[in-house]
């Protein structure tokens, strides 16, 4: 048995019961919840004192949950998916079954496929889409690693999740394309 399911366990109660989580991804540690659940996704907000005019993104575990949030994939969608050398957060038009706050007036929300072990076993224990956000305070540098992490961040969720908490690399965030209709391709961050 893997050593991080009790925290998989504990972090989805959390999330089930509408609370927000601390946790490594596949790129820096977020800051995470049920992303269909508006009332957590507004926590998040106040937490980072962020503008809620400004998105965050949502995680999944696979590539047939990605139909579920969005009607039409392009298919350029699952080419740069696999073309990405390092993780890759895409923008999709007319996004679904997201809380509200997630999705920008356009229809518009990011949504990125994890392969990182701890965050796709979060995603399918849940049995969707987990908010992604970096643990900062909006307008201050992202954290590299768990010891960056500032304790207003970490005072202000309902769970902290163990595993990788040691760990010292220095991650980096996706890459962030857009999708528009007819195939437009907008790199956002490289």
């Amino acid at each position: 048995m893997k050593e991080y399911l009790d925290d998989v366990k504990k972090a989805v109660e959390v999330m089930r019961a509408g609370g927000i989580i601390l946790y490594p991804t596949d790129t820096i540690w977020g800051i995470g919840c049920d992303a269909s659940n508006s009332a957590a996704v507004r926590r998040i907000f106040e937490l980072k004192q962020r503008s809620d005019s400004k998105s965050m993104l949502s995680l999944i575990d696979s590539d047939a949950k990605l139909g579920y949030y969005v009607p039409d994939i392009p298919d350029v969608a699952y080419d740069l998916m696999d073309l990405s050398e390092k993780p890759l957060t895409i923008i999709y038009d007319n996004v679904r079954h997201l809380a509200p706050e997630l999705i920008a007036d356009d229809g518009s929300a990011g949504i990125r496929i994890t392969k990182e072990e701890f965050s796709k076993e979060l995603c399918r224990r849940l049995g969707g889409a987990v908010v992604s956000t970096s643990a900062n305070i909006s307008g201050q540098p992202s954290a590299a690693n768990f010891s960056e992490i500032s304790e207003p961040i970490r005072n202000g969720v309902d769970y902290i999740v163990e595993y990788r908490r040691d760990e010292q690399t220095r991650s980096v965030a996706s890459s962030i394309i857009k999708l528009g209709s007819g195939g437009l391709v907008k790199v956002i961050r490289e």
